[in-house]
């Protein structure tokens, strides 16, 4: 394949006043690949709680503060069309070549994206860029989160924000790629996505306020016999839900910690010395994924085993799809049309 023109500058979306849900589209400068990375002609981006949680500043904890100007974005899918000094020796990977720029390389809100070529993930034939964007953090999270959750077949899972971005991918990839019995919990208007995507039981947050943590407890063990689920993994970035989660654990269960709420952080009221002695519970931390792990899920999708429930929408719409998702009311994900 004849190498592509490239443009002198491309079309991006940048975080115009950090702290804000407030984004723009610009004309930047496009890059050069440098020694070892690939030059990709972007078609399909994913859109991430996360890039709300860094362009409005709530990530707190770990994260500084977001410069003025930064393109958001880590879930883009292109194609190549330039090779940095050695990296069209990459086993694989030609001019043309369909790939995925995933987190931790973010910035690819934008026509032209720069990533490492050892970096990239090849997207099979058989799976759409649009539907391949959400996969390269979304799914490959909660997948990764799946496999450190300790279930065996057969055992019931439970997915905190079952409707979602990540849940509603944790729950097909579990139920059809892993063979775990899926559960979800969420607000009501997502218990249809939930359901569709693989959740046996869904569990309605909205009869669950404050006071009725109880009543949850029972209802999920009720489900279980007795027994209560062998994982719960947190796809919500609340800390509600990291409270209510512990308890529904079976003897031996496992906490998965996905979603990373905003703001100061809290601790665990629940989590005692004698609340993991008597009940041998365990929680582990799970960020993204690896390059295996990456590879592993294209190959699930291209089976059909998972596949993305999203909106396509153009750059422009960004900031509204930031609204709607900053009042929870997605479900699924959105996806954004770059070429457009």
């Amino acid at each position: 394949m004849e190498a592509l023109e490239i443009p002198a500058k491309h079309k991006a979306l940048v975080y115009d006043s950090p702290g804000n849900v407030s984004a723009k589209v610009e004309y930047v400068d496009t890059p050069r690949p440098g020694t070892g990375e690939v030059l990709v002609k972007l078609t399909h981006s994913g859109v991430c709680h996360s890039d709300m949680a860094i362009m409005t500043n709530r990530w707190t904890a770990r994260i500084p503060p977001t410069p003025k100007g930064q393109i958001g974005g880590h879930e883009g899918v292109g194609e190549i069309v330039a090779f940095g000094p050695g990296a069209d020796q990459i086993s694989g990977l030609k001019l043309g070549s369909r790939v995925g720029i995933k987190y931790m390389y973010p910035g690819t809100f934008q026509q032209y994206a720069i990533a490492p070529a050892h970096y990239v993930t090849p997207i099979p034939d058989g799976v759409a860029s649009d539907v391949a964007a959400p996969l390269l953090c979304a799914g490959l999270t909660v997948y990764s989160a799946l496999r450190k959750a300790g279930a065996e077949p057969g055992d019931p899972v439970l997915i905190s924000g079952s409707g979602g971005g990540l849940g509603h991918l944790a729950l097909q990839i579990g139920s059809n790629g892993m063979g775990f019995r899926m559960m979800g919990i969420d607000m009501g208007d997502k218990e249809a996505i939930s359901r569709e995507c693989g959740a046996e039981v869904f569990f309605d947050l909205t009869k669950y306020g404050k006071g009725a943590e109880a009543s949850l407890v029972d209802d999920v063990k009720a489900a279980t016999g007795g027994r209560g689920v062998a994982a719960v993994i947190v796809c919500t970035g609340n800390n509600a839900a990291y409270a209510q989660a512990l308890p529904l654990l079976r003897i031996g269960g496992t906490l998965v910690c996905v979603g990373i709420p905003e703001g100061a952080e809290v601790a665990f009221p629940n989590a005692t010395p004698s609340q993991f002695i008597y009940t041998q519970a365990k929680i582990v931390g799970s960020s993204v994924g690896n390059r295996l792990e990456a590879i592993q899920l294209m190959e699930m999708a291209a089976r059909g085993k998972v596949k993305t429930h999203f909106q396509l929408k153009k750059l422009e719409d960004a900031n509204e799809v930031f609204e709607l998702m900053d009042k929870n009311g997605l479900h699924g994900r959105v996806v954004l049309d770059l070429q457009a």
